[in-house]
């Protein structure tokens, strides 16, 4: 039996956003047998650019049922079925949310219409599901509304179905585990209960050793990535050793980015070592020369004191992206190492150099242009608690940074948000270095929305 879902919602992300609709069809391989659809008081206000995209507006939901009201009635009706929406992983993630929210743990097999129309439709110009079945002459009564998304996808699945031909494995994710090759003492059925959260996760070989640790917004996902990889020897090689998996649950990207650089470097697993070589080896180092001039200088990271104002992975992309900087801010190319000559830069010559290289600029107006870069890749000099979700509703999380040193993170109750005193107490300590500070970086470099309590 099949539950084809769809949803909609008042946003993209499960974490902070709700439902407000929902659409069930239980198809038995053959037809519909049954079918559930409701409008849902997602609780909160619904955005403009969301009513414009679906047409439910806050007051087509005020009356109606509120999560909790309906809960029952899914769980009842997908009980022993498998879940099918066109891009799983959105529709699954919403109703797990909302079912994490009850403090129930709502589980089901589920299968996703846009990896299995990959497969088994290859070459198609797109597998949005409005340009697929445009594509495939299937009729979307009311785009964009649960029912009408849901009963599109009944029909696009009941065509895949007919074209599974020899996949009848991509059906059943048990029957799916079962076919792929593993160590056998790794339990398949720990396998279908791993979290589909944010975390840090363990391969531990048969004598409990750590052969890898990874992190991913999707433990779930990411572990399964990993035992459907044949690609090279060595990840051959680690997915014959996997005996046992372990995790840690996180509740957010950025604390699982910090916990697995920590533990990579106090554990060392066998097949983290390369990876970890080979990145983040180079640095932009700031200095300054007997002129006054800030230079900036790329060189191999060391252990020391001295942290980059930003890493790479190698020579050739911090020159790269240094030059593409030096452009942006009119920095001068003999000041940042990129070009060595008795006289002036060649941007000079063609006047996108000011003439630092030449005493020509004022080294104040220089350098301030050089500190705004710095600035650019800097997350604070000060003190500062970046807060985000927690691993339950009950808590949130918080990464302690104190004089510019990253100090730790922990989890404090919501109550004291406004009180960073008491957020501190929850910090655990955690070693400052040059990863870390890139992690921080870019997280809130690429994390605009990033809550950010400074004190």
């Amino acid at each position: 039996m099949y539950a084809i879902i769809d949803i909609e919602t008042t946003g993209g992300s499960a974490l902070h956003e709700k439902i407000t609709e929902i659409a069930i069809f239980i198809h038995d391989g053959t037809q519909i047998v049954d079918e559930f659809t409701s409008l849902v008081n997602p609780e909160k206000f619904i955005p403009y650019y969301i009513t414009q995209l679906t047409g439910i507006d806050n007051d087509m939901v005020a009356n109606a049922p509120k999560f909790y009201e309906i809960a029952r009635k899914i769980v009842e009706i997908t009980e022993n079925t498998i879940f099918v929406a066109h891009n799983a992983s959105f529709d699954y993630g919403f109703i797990r949310s909302e079912f994490k929210q009850l403090g129930y743990d709502f589980r089901r097999e589920k299968l996703c219409t846009v990896k299995l129309s990959r497969k088994l439709l290859p070459g198609k110009r797109s597998y949005s599901l409005g340009k697929l079945c445009s594509e495939l002459n299937i009729q979307i009564s009311d785009r964009h509304r649960a029912a009408g998304d849901a009963a599109a996808t009944v029909k696009l699945f009941e065509m895949l179905l007919n074209q599974k031909n020899g996949y009848g494995n991509l059906f059943s994710e048990k029957q799916a585990l079962k076919e792929l090759r593993f160590n056998p003492l790794l339990d398949v059925a720990k396998l279908q209960t791993l979290p589909e959260e944010p975390g840090v996760y363990y391969f531990h070989d048969e004598h409990g050793n750590i052969l890898y640790i990874g992190k991913s917004k999707n433990i779930k996902t990411r572990v399964m990535s990993h035992l459907h990889n044949s690609n090279g020897r060595k990840a051959t090689e680690m997915k014959d050793r996997i005996a046992d998996i372990s995790y840690e649950l996180t509740g957010n990207e950025l604390i699982a980015l910090l916990l697995e650089s920590d533990e990579i470097k106090k554990h060392k697993p066998l097949y983290n070592r390369a990876q970890r070589r080979a990145l983040n080896q180079y640095g932009l180092y700031p200095d300054s020369n007997a002129d006054g001039y800030i230079t900036l200088n790329i060189c191999r990271n060391n252990q020391q004191n001295a942290i980059p104002v930003v890493t790479f992975n190698n020579k050739k992309e911090a020159t790269a992206a240094l030059s593409s900087l030096v452009e942006k801010y009119y920095l001068c190319q003999k000041l940042c190492g990129l070009y060595k000559s008795e006289g002036a830069c060649f941007h000079h010559q063609i006047m996108q150099c000011r003439g630092a290289c030449l005493g020509l600029e004022d080294p104040e107006l220089y350098n301030e242009r050089v500190e705004k870069l710095i600035r650019k890749f800097s997350y604070n000099t000060g003190n500062m608690l970046i807060t985000d979700c927690g691993r339950n509703m009950e808590e949130m999380s918080a990464v302690l940074i104190q004089h510019g040193k990253y100090i730790g993170f922990g989890y404090f109750n919501p109550e004291y948000t406004t009180n960073p005193e008491m957020i501190k107490e929850c910090i655990k300590p955690y070693h400052d270095n040059h990863d870390v500070k890139q992690i921080l970086r870019n997280y809130i470099h690429t994390h605009p929305q990033v809550k950010i309590v400074n004190f």
